[in-house]
């Protein structure tokens, strides 16, 4: 009842906000008519790992930021900064940390060198789906978990945005044998990377933005990013053609905002309340954009650019779920806040896995009984 109420307060604050500003007129002239003193403004930077106006998640830190300001009535204003336009891609923890910008977006594996047990609230192979890491986060104890470990860092995470179930990646040669990982440079990032060690590969961290230009030179042999829609828009088929499933490594990507925690703090309750609100918006909207886009543009990569796309055989993801398990048990020992993570996701997912068995996979099995 109690979580109930408080999503209760978040809708309510959200709710009127959108009403205040949706009674006519520009955008600009709903905030100027909320706004009568500008030193009122509050003015926050966000900065992102993602290339500018780069479709979903690029933009979809864009739409974040414009909501917020439409539903606090103009008083908090936030720019955003593409990935190298302010800090490096891969900065933008530091950045939010020390106070640099007061919101970062991005995904939380990429900072595995900094918090091991980051890489948890991203993905984990062969973990959880999209529909399962949100019930974590938000109702299994997850977010407390999430926000325990980002404390020492003077940060706040929430979920913001999920890509569901990714490609397997690009590949410049056939996989038919776990033997063909065997010396495979691959951008994979996060618990996926480690996994592809353990069976010969070596694991590269590549922001969005560059990893064209490595496939297409050789720096790497192949790549993971998100899905089609994703994928077409970065143009990877010009650089490789054979397009794996399922996407193992990540069966339900979790992007994330950070907070700086002294700046989310010192806001009013109201405000605070309207970014929570805003950013669960967020994290539903982008699931559904990827849900709705992606098949049309797989369509596109295969029948007009003829890529190749073919399943990981069963042995190899047999093989790839063994090394999975094995990478999960040496993270979760190598710190005791890894541990404690670890032992979080796999209780919870022990219990919703039982759960769909019965539910989302017995269904989806019934849809095509004929």
């Amino acid at each position: 009842m109690r979580m109930i109420k408080t999503w209760g307060k978040f809708a309510l604050a959200g709710l009127a906000a959108v009403a205040l500003v949706a009674c006519g007129g520009s955008d600009e002239e709903k905030i100027s008519q909320k706004i009568d003193n500008k030193a009122d403004v509050i003015n926050w930077k966000m900065v992102t790992t993602w290339p500018k106006n780069f479709p979903v998640l690029g933009t979809g830190a864009e739409t974040l930021a414009k909501n917020i300001t439409a539903m606090s009535g103009g008083r908090l204003n936030i720019k955003v900064y593409a990935a190298g336009e302010l800090v490096p891609p891969l900065e933008i923890f530091d950045a939010v940390s020390r106070g640099t910008a007061e919101i970062g977006h991005g995904a939380s594996y990429y900072w595995k060198g900094k918090v091991p047990a980051a890489q948890f609230f991203t993905a984990v192979p062969f973990g959880f789906t999209a529909q399962e890491i949100n019930a974590w986060i938000h109702q299994g104890g997850g977010l407390a978990l999430w926000e325990e470990i980002y404390a020492p860092f003077n940060l706040i995470p929430m979920a913001t945005g999920n890509a569901g179930v990714q490609m397997g990646g690009w590949f410049n040669k056939e996989i038919n044998s776990l033997a063909d990982f065997q010396g495979l440079k691959m951008r994979i990032p996060g618990l996926g990377g480690e996994v592809l060690k353990k069976v010969g590969g070596t694991s590269v961290n590549l922001p969005g933005g560059e990893i064209f230009t490595a496939l297409q030179t050789g720096t790497i042999d192949a790549t993971e990013f998100v899905g089609p829609y994703n994928d077409l828009a970065f143009g990877l088929h010009k650089a490789a053609k054979y397009y794996y499933y399922p996407g193992w490594h990540e069966p339900g990507s979790s992007m994330e905002a950070i907070f700086n925690k002294d700046a989310f703090e010192a806001l009013p309750n109201d405000l605070q309340m309207i970014i929570r609100a805003a950013v669960r918006q967020a994290n539903a909207e982008m699931l559904d954009e990827f849900t709705a886009l992606n098949n049309e543009a797989l369509n596109t990569l295969v029948n007009e650019h003829g890529v190749i796309l073919k399943p990981f055989p069963d042995d190899v993801l047999s093989a790839l779920k063994k090394a999975s398990e094995e990478t999960l048990e040496e993270v979760a020992a190598a710190d005791a806040l890894s541990t404690k993570v670890y032992n979080s996701f796999k209780d919870f997912g022990e219990k919703v896995r039982a759960w769909h068995e019965i539910s989302e996979r017995a269904y989806i099995n019934g849809r095509e009984v004929e």
